[in-house]
């Protein structure tokens, strides 16, 4: 088949999202359906041999970090031009209107995924008055498709909840080959530990954003001198985070990627995710593979991934003292090896093989579900002129 993607983000930006995206691109490729990519314009035209559409980009006043693009004709156009078999849009936002508008105006088969969770976001810039307008916008946009997708259950719950209609979950995976315990490192270790190697070193993957909720991590470092911390990422948040952690053993990396990205996992004692706004956290999934435990705040899909005990260690959200007692609980040296075994035993349960195979049956259930609505419009439309006459 011929399958329109059309998305807020993809390459060359870096987040969980795109690595889904790619992942999926690189089996549907080798399955021999086309693959035609709708999204902002940063100057890639093909990737593993699917045509990239770049769209016009802009900069939010309320967000100059990265550019976006907006609901635009031009989509309709693309979509005209290549007449997918069936058009899916990734996070529809803004960009993505366009997509959900064109695809029911010109009546393709249309699934959406939601994968990022904007209402819960609002509370850390302080909009909340917004909230319950957002939802709407959300459930409006994804109740026009056919299928929406979501990628953990306890997202699948909230968004059933606020009546998001055939919301289904698209399973989590992990490049189990690229992230290993074997890519560990002397040199990098020294890197992110800013030359006290033999500090216990935990690491922050992730975008710095508010809503990361980095600076929580800091009264770990206030209480522990033999602690290192290293953050690895970018965002709108660096330089506030630099001034937060100023004068603790804190490195600072900016963006990692490949090999690189592979070997900060490989090289720290412990992943630190202090977020309770993700709809899944990849880089979870990527810390576990590495053979590195989770210390993470209690949230639906953190809980989810991490079993405490066994996989990694959960502390109650906004509790400085759990968050200590979790980090403390890695002295117990059994208990630590334990962790680091079982991280990867799971991790190995989710390579992208499976999600990548099920978005391809999803796509074939979409199809299936527009051509019933189809018939069921048909019929109905039968009907009430059969009342008329």
């Amino acid at each position: 088949m011929k399958i329109a993607i059309i998305t807020e983000t993809f390459l060359p930006s870096t987040d969980g999202v795109v690595t889904r995206l790619k992942e999926a691109i690189k089996y549907l490729r080798q399955q021999d359906h086309e693959v035609v990519v709708i999204a902002p314009d940063f100057g890639v035209t093909e990737y593993e041999g699917a045509i990239v559409e770049g769209v016009k980009t802009t900069t939010m006043p309320f967000y100059r970090y990265r550019e976006f693009s907006m609901p635009q004709k031009k989509v309709k156009s693309l979509l005209l031009e290549h007449d997918p078999d069936i058009v899916h849009v990734v996070n529809p936002a803004l960009v993505g209107v366009s997509g959900v508008y064109y695809a029911n105006k010109l009546d393709y088969p249309l699934i959406a995924s939601y994968h990022t969770h904007v209402p819960k976001y609002l509370e850390y810039y302080r909009l909340y008055p917004f909230v319950p307008l957002v939802w709407w916008y959300f459930k409006k946009l994804h109740n026009y498709a056919d299928y929406n997708l979501c990628t953990s259950k306890a997202i699948q719950g909230e968004l059933q909840e606020k009546k998001f209609h055939n919301v289904h979950v698209w399973d989590r995976g992990v490049a189990i080959d690229h992230f290993h315990p074997s890519h560990k490192n002397k040199e990098m270790r020294n890197r992110l530990s800013s030359g006290e190697p033999d500090n216990k070193l935990i690491v922050f993957v992730g975008r710095l954003a508010p809503e990361k909720e980095i600076h929580k991590i800091k009264p770990l470092l206030d209480q522990r001198d033999d602690l290192s911390l290293a953050i690895v990422g970018d965002g709108p948040e660096k330089e506030a985070l630099e001034k937060t952690f100023a004068g603790t053993k804190t490195t600072f990396t900016g963006l990692l990627h490949g090999d690189d990205l592979a070997q900060a996992f490989a090289s720290s004692d412990a992943l630190i995710f202090p977020s309770v706004t993700e709809t899944l956290g990849l880089v979870i999934l990527e810390s576990m593979a590495s053979g590195l435990p989770v210390i993470a705040a209690k949230s639906g899909p953190t809980m989810e991934q991490v079993e405490d005990g066994r996989t990694g260690l959960l502390f109650e959200n906004e509790n400085t003292n759990s968050m200590i007692e979790a980090i403390n609980r890695l002295e117990d040296k059994e208990l630590y090896n334990q962790l680091c075994e079982n991280a990867r035993s799971e991790a190995e349960k989710f390579s992208w093989q499976k999600p990548s195979e099920q978005i391809l049956e999803f796509y074939h259930e979409t199809l299936e579900a527009y051509q019933q609505n189809k018939a069921k419009s048909r019929s109905s439309r039968k009907s009430k002129i059969k009342v008329t006459e």
